[in-house]
């Protein structure tokens, strides 16, 4: 497996003094990373997508051992792995469904707020979705599955974090969110 943890980490150190962008960094260094790694394992498959939760939970590292923001990491790090996704054919859904499990993952294991993450997740399937050119609202749902899913395999007190953080953003469409937390829709 390409190792997006040290890519990541030469990338970002010039961004830690502030000369440059986060989001955007982590977007392309995972895109480029998940693009390589589908085609190199040639079928784009459940099997393979699910390698981008782990893809990205090493970019979260990554983005923490550099000082960097792991919540703006977060963004660019879902939206890459959509994109790279999408580039190479593969269900874009399931992209986001997994590169937020690995943000939350990762978040949570490095002392970020998962919180704070899982929002920024959400937001990075939803650049992604406006950048791709897919459905907004089916990406976003799927990003919020993943990091609900990720949180509360982490445990309750996360799972309970993210719910909050999920309901309180006010970038996020909350008539997706309501729906997926009450099992109510409109």
């Amino acid at each position: 497996m390409v190792n997006i943890a040290d890519e990541l980490k030469s990338a970002l150190e010039s961004l830690v003094s502030g000369a440059g962008d986060i989001v955007a960094t982590t977007r392309n260094v995972t895109k480029d990373n998940v693009v390589g790694l589908l085609r190199a394992g040639g079928e784009v498959a459940g099997a393979s997508l699910g390698m981008v939760s782990q893809v990205v939970s090493n970019g979260v590292s990554a983005v923490s051992q550099v000082g960097g923001s792991v919540t703006n990491g977060a963004k660019g790090l879902v939206s890459g792995a959509v994109s790279a996704v999408s580039e190479v054919g593969g269900d874009v859904g399931e992209a986001a469904l997994e590169a937020s499990k690995g943000t939350v993952r990762g978040a949570s294991s490095v002392g970020a707020d998962v919180g704070e993450v899982a929002v920024s997740s959400v937001e990075g399937a939803l650049h992604a979705a406006n950048e791709i050119g897919s459905d907004s609202g089916h990406l976003a749902t799927k990003a919020v599955l993943g990091a609900l899913n990720a949180a509360d395999e982490i445990g309750s007190e996360a799972g309970g974090i993210v719910r909050k953080a999920l309901l309180n953003a006010v970038a996020l469409p909350h008539d997706v969110i309501d729906a997926l937390l009450t099992g109510k829709t409109e």
